[in-house]
Parts: structure tokens; C-alpha cells; sequence
């Protein structure tokens, strides 16, 4: 299926990172942020960071998944669930102190930064890397974009045994678009909070580094 234009991508994070974004102009990898001393605070399951820190990306443009900034093809992800209903150990964060921020493809590849995508989560060893912005037809968009839809991304992503296409859902509406090292806030449309309480909390930061980038509250990304 023919992504959808623009193709817009989401990257979720703490609010209590917000500041640390800011302060170093973007979003920074996982080892490119510790080469940096950056210390965000984590809300992504442990065992699966440990299998990401040593999976090798294709060459080119090779190195591991935590040289890359993660992107989501949706927001309302599978993640944001689990740390929701409290399923993610060490993060005893609610839904509401996640934020999203969106983009889009052709924003963050029109600096020529090196990327890779997967068709579903990339912690999985059976996961399919792509370097060709043509093979986005391999992400699962039929899923993705199904009715009944919030802002415009299907509602559902859990599994069904019935029908077959159903079976794997919610790895596949994980699939990634991975953007190497830095991701300017430049480059970014907007960011996307759960109420008015974040909306005022993030803007009040964001005039503080003198940055202009909207703060919205978008209640079709949350649960």
C-alpha cells in the first residue's frame, strides 16, 4: 500500500526530558546523548534496550539501533499503552507525563541524515530493515490507517486470532523509522501533550530557550 503524504513520524518521551532537549537543540540518539553526558529518563522496557544497544543496522549506513533517533509511524502507540497501564518496569510515569513529538519523512531526510526503517518493532530478530524511502510500501499501512481511525491512524493495534492479518498487529503498528545520531528541533512540526496542565508546563520551557515549536493538546494520541 502507498504511504500516506506527508508521511508524518512520532518520537515519545518524557516530559521531564523536555528541558535536556531543548537545552542541546534536538533529540539526540542513545549513545550519541551518553557520549554527551545526557542522562534522560527512561520509559522503555530494559530487556529490549539491551537487545537494541547491540543490533547492527545494515551498511550502509551501519553502526547499532541506539545510533538512531526512534520514530513511530503513528502515535496512540503500543508503547504509550504499556507504560499507561503501568507495564513497563522502573517508569512509574502516567500516560499524561509522555510527549509526542511529530514530523514527518521528508522533514528529517532533507538534510541527507543517514536512516533505516523496520516493518515492525526492530527489537525483533525477524524484523526487516529498509534504506530506500521506495519501501515504504513495505510498512503495514492497511493496518495502520484502517477505520475506525483517531486522527487519522487506526484505533486498534492488539492482536486477534481472526482475521489472519490481525495475528501480529500491534509489532507491525511498531514498526520505526530511524534517523541517524540528531534530530534538530528544527525539524520538527509540533508537540503533542495529553491536557492543558503539560500544554503549560512544556510551553513555559519552551520560551525559556527562546524556542518556537507548538505545544498542542491533542487528546487522539492518548488513551
Amino acid at each position: 500500500m502507498t504511504p500516506p503524504e506527508p508521511t508524518r513520524l512520532f518520537h515519545i518521551t518524557a516530559l521531564a526530558n523536555l528541558q535536556q532537549i531543548l537545552q542541546f537543540g534536538g533529540i539526540d540518539s542513545k549513545n550519541r546523548g551518553a557520549a554527551k553526558g545526557i542522562n534522560y529518563v527512561n520509559i522503555a522496557h530494559q530487556n529490549l534496550q539491551s537487545v537494541r544497544a547491540g543490533k547492527g543496522v545494515p551498511t550502509p549506513p551501519g553502526g547499532v539501533v541506539h545510533d538512531y533517533v526512534p520514530f513511530y509511524f503513528a502515535p496512540r502507540s503500543p508503547m504509550l499503552s504499556a507504560i499507561h497501564n503501568g507495564t513497563v518496569a522502573g517508569c512509574n510515569l502516567g500516560q499524561d507525563q509522555i510527549i509526542h513529538f511529530e514530523t514527518t519523512v521528508d522533514l528529517v531526510c532533507a538534510n541527507g541524515s543517514p536512516f533505516v526503517f523496520y516493518d515492525r518493532n526492530a527489537s525483533l530478530g525477524y524484523s526487516m530493515p529498509y534504506t530506500n524511502l521506495n519501501e515504504l510500501t513495505q510498512i503495514s499501512w492497511n493496518l495502520l490507517l484502517e477505520p475506525p481511525t483517531l486522527d487519522g491512524f487506526c484505533k486498534y493495534f492488539f492482536d486477534r486470532h481472526t482475521p489472519p492479518r490481525y495475528m501480529d498487529r500491534c509489532e507491525r503498528r511498531m514498526a520505526e523509522f530511524h534517523v541517524s545520531d540528531f534530530v534538530p528541533l528544527a525539524e520538527f512540526t509540533r508537540i503533542g501533550v495529553y491536557d492543558e496542565n503539560i500544554q503549560a508546563q512544556a510551553a513555559n520551557l519552551m520560551r525559556q530557550f527562546g524556542v518556537n515549536l507548538p505545544v498542542q493538546v491533542i487528546k487522539d494520541w492518548y488513551f
